[in-house]
């Protein structure tokens, strides 16, 4: 395939990509993603990082 084509075939590619509307199945996404929106986000790392913004503070 020559360059000509190749940019054109790209080109399509991309606005395909950018201006068409793809449906998404988000409580599909969220049960293969793992979490529950009834389970409550703890961070681990909270502690750590509260005390070192305490230390510049400080």
């Amino acid at each position: 395939m020559g360059r000509g084509r190749q940019k054109a075939k790209h080109t399509k590619i991309a606005r395909e990509l950018k201006y068409d509307t793809y449906s998404v199945n988000l409580a599909a996404l969220e049960r293969e993603l793992g979490h529950s929106s009834e389970e409550e986000y703890v961070d681990k790392w909270a502690d750590e990082h509260e005390d070192k913004l305490e230390g510049e503070k400080a």
